[in-house]
């Protein structure tokens, strides 16, 4: 299977392109047991990879990332050495920021120490999230919720909210019933 990644990736003219797309190439062939996963470019080393990833533009996931099944990304990058967790079903807008740690700034240093403070993300299932959203450590986002394009996520959102802004805040529910009809239906789409 690594031959077939090198052999895929010989197109790509430039070398660091080329490299990043035959890592990413070798893990579907590897640890995937779906083929219909596509990628731009990424960076992936993952703690866990559910079934059928789609990513659709520049992606680099830290080694404490699980992710769910079927989750599909256009563009997402999660900085930081804490926990980064999605559910099922996830879908992302492009240039999705994730952090998850903060530098110690009550340390003996100015304006900050040398050591980090994890704080996990948490996505549950079911959640959209939209382009250029920036979700900062210690955050944990509720199933089936909405996070608005450019919005600044920081701390919870329930389930079933509408959150936007910065910071996000919740300003609207979605109709649950229908949300849990769809649910049970198994009308899901990513």
């Amino acid at each position: 299977m690594k031959i077939l990644a090198r052999l895929f990736s010989l197109w790509v003219p430039f070398p660091k392109q080329r490299r990043l797309l035959r890592n990413a190439l070798e893990y579907v062939f590897l640890c995937s047991p779906y083929f219909n996963i596509y990628i731009i470019s990424a960076k992936i080393k993952t703690k866990k990879c559910g079934k059928k990833l789609r990513i659709g533009g520049f992606t680099k996931f830290n080694g404490a990332t699980y992710l769910g099944d079927y989750n599909s990304f256009n563009g997402i990058k999660v900085i930081g050495a804490g926990k980064f967790i999605t559910g099922d079903y996830i879908s992302g807008g492009e240039d999705i920021l994730v952090l998850t740690q903060n530098h110690n700034y009550e340390s003996s240093h100015i304006p900050y120490g040398p050591d980090v403070i994890k704080k996990d993300v948490i996505i549950e299932s079911y959640v959209w999230i939209g382009s250029r959203v920036t979700i900062l450590p210690g955050t944990k986002i509720g199933e089936g919720a909405i996070i608005q394009g450019g919005a600044v996520v920081h701390g919870e959102i329930p389930p079933y909210s509408i959150a936007g802004g910065n910071p996000a805040k919740v300003f609207k529910t979605r109709d649950i019933k229908h949300f849990e009809q769809l649910k049970k239906e198994g009308k899901f789409c990513v």
